[in-house]
């Protein structure tokens, strides 16, 4: 497998979110980058300039693609500018319309790019490391014995992710928030009793996962939430609202409560044993999401042909067999 990100190009700040690289004018680097890899298959994760660059090498010699949904990026632009959804999903139905198929990892994503008109959609669910996201009854004195219990949010500190909507709840203990980003400060001025880690990785990470009481999810606009996920695998059961995301993750599984009331979800969620979310942790590893992965891949034609930058196509054929 050979990948293609940001790191392989000069990138300049995302407006608005500055901890999101953007590269800069990566067309023809891109294009040499998938001709020298000669991939059997390509598939493109986002829709930045990178995704745009292999979407154009793709489309202009009529190679198979397939893509993924992982952000609502519509809904995004919209906490930031106003511009109506409508607007936000043309473009993502002209990004994805040539793909051979459009990954989402829930139904309820799945259902919401077909109310707004992308049909070529197939499922990818996620997976979480097992190994490293696990219980840690070390990590339980990470935040010490006192002010328990410890509620947790985990991710992008952004406007977004509805982060207030969580600091902003009565509860008992202390709140956590784990994460970086552009709405830091913010909060930081607005919340001086909440604890602010800035980003974490690694065991690190799971150690902060591991040492929480539940893990807060107050997100309406995420696909999937792979954080809810690393939170289960290391036993924290889960509070969030019941919206396409966390519902697609929990449905009706006793590790987590959903509930529009995110208090009572919170409270209600302390009483959830955490050997109970741990096996749903371990049921939901990489290996699944793999699978799920490689059928969606399994229908191209691999034998593709990727002709040199300095090649010209040849000229279609005139006269009655290119009529046929």
């Amino acid at each position: 497998m050979h990948t293609i990100t940001p790191n392989d190009f000069r990138t300049i700040p995302c407006p608005t979110y500055p901890e999101i690289p953007l590269a800069l004018m990566p067309g023809s680097k891109v294009a040499h980058m998938i001709e020298a890899a000669r991939p059997c298959v390509i598939h493109i994760a986002t829709e930045g300039p990178l995704g745009l660059a292999a979407r154009r090498y793709c489309v202009k010699r009529d190679i198979p693609f397939t893509t993924a949904f992982h952000t609502k990026f519509p809904e995004y632009i919209q906490a930031r500018t106003r511009l109506p959804l409508s607007v936000g999903y043309k473009a993502v139905r002209w990004f994805h319309g040539p793909s051979r198929c459009v990954m989402v990892a829930t139904q309820g994503i799945e259902d919401e790019l077909k109310h707004w008109g992308v049909t070529n959609v197939a499922r990818w669910g996620r997976g979480v490391d097992t190994d490293l996201f696990k219980p840690s009854a070390d990590a339980r004195t990470l935040f010490g014995g006192d002010d328990r219990p410890v509620f947790l949010y985990v991710g992008r500190v952004a406007v977004e992710k509805n982060i207030g909507a969580f600091l902003d709840l009565d509860l008992p203990g202390r709140k956590v928030v784990v994460g970086g980003g552009p709405q830091m400060d913010e909060l930081k001025r607005k919340y001086p009793g909440v604890t602010f880690t800035g980003p974490k990785f690694g065991e690190d990470l799971a150690r902060h996962y591991a040492a929480a009481d539940v893990f807060v999810f107050p997100s309406l606009t995420d696909t999937f939430g792979l954080v809810v996920l690393e939170a289960l695998a290391c036993g924290t059961p889960v509070a969030a609202y019941p919206v396409a995301g966390p519902r697609d993750v929990i449905g009706d599984a006793p590790v987590g409560v959903l509930h529009d009331d995110l208090r009572a979800a919170a409270l209600a969620a302390l009483d959830i044993p955490r050997d109970r979310c741990r096996a749903f942790g371990l049921a939901n590893n990489w290996d699944k999401s793999v699978d799920q992965f490689l059928d969606n891949l399994a229908p191209f034609d691999t034998d593709t042909h990727f002709p040199s930058l300095s090649q010209e196509r040849e000229p279609a054929p005139q006269g009655k067999a290119a009529a046929e």
